[in-house]
């Protein structure tokens, strides 16, 4: 009623061509920039008596209200820029401190292969010089030697790839089940290579 009788003072038009333009309105599927809205926005109007209000789909802002209205859009996007900027900057951090600590996991694990090797080869050594006992040596005895106690938490995954290197890629180095003292407990024997004879050089 206030939009009708303002366009009445302004048009001099009557209230019948004001209904007949809303009722085009609703009629028209040409977008006129008005948005007729009922009592409850979220409904569809289908018909003139159901106009409650009359919504404007082109506001006219001032030139301060465009200002602040780009300022901020602006200052939005450049902050989510930042964000995403961000983000992937410490992304690519993380996945570097990853690789670098799975090098430096891959050089520990050959260095104990190496430290392994020299363990069971010396014991091997001192068993046909009659200083050992047993040929073998058990598998945790040997990381107790090469591993003190306060790091073998730290250390296990290091240990547990090595002994699956050995496993899968040494072949001087057997693993067998051997009982000892009573108990049942994996070990390693050292393997001489094979010699070959004259005729086969």
């Amino acid at each position: 009623m206030e939009a009708q009788e303002y366009l009445a003072n302004v048009t001099g038009n009557s209230s019948a061509k004001f209904e007949a333009a809303l009722t085009w309105i609703l009629s028209s599927n040409k977008d006129v920039g008005i948005w007729l809205k009922g009592e409850d926005p979220s409904e569809l109007v289908t018909t003139v008596d159901k106009v409650v209000c009359l919504e404007s789909a082109r506001p006219r802002m001032g030139v301060g209200c465009r200002l602040s209205r780009a300022l901020f859009t602006a200052i939005t996007n450049l902050l989510i820029f930042f964000w995403c900027l961000a983000f992937l900057w410490g992304l690519l951090i993380l996945l570097k401190y990853r690789w670098r600590k799975l090098e430096e996991e891959e050089q520990a694990m050959y260095e104990m292969v190496k430290k392994i090797i020299d363990v069971v080869q010396d014991h091997y050594v001192d068993w046909e010089q009659d200083m050992e006992r047993y040929p073998y040596v058990g598998i945790l005895h040997v990381r107790d030697t090469l591993i003190p106690p306060q790091s073998r938490r730290r250390m296990k995954r290091v240990w547990d790839r090595a002994v699956e290197f050995l496993a899968s890629n040494e072949s001087r180095i057997q693993t067998e089940s051997h009982r000892v003292a009573g108990e049942d407990m994996l070990v390693w024997r050292w393997t001489k290579p094979s010699s070959f004879s004259d005729s086969e050089r």
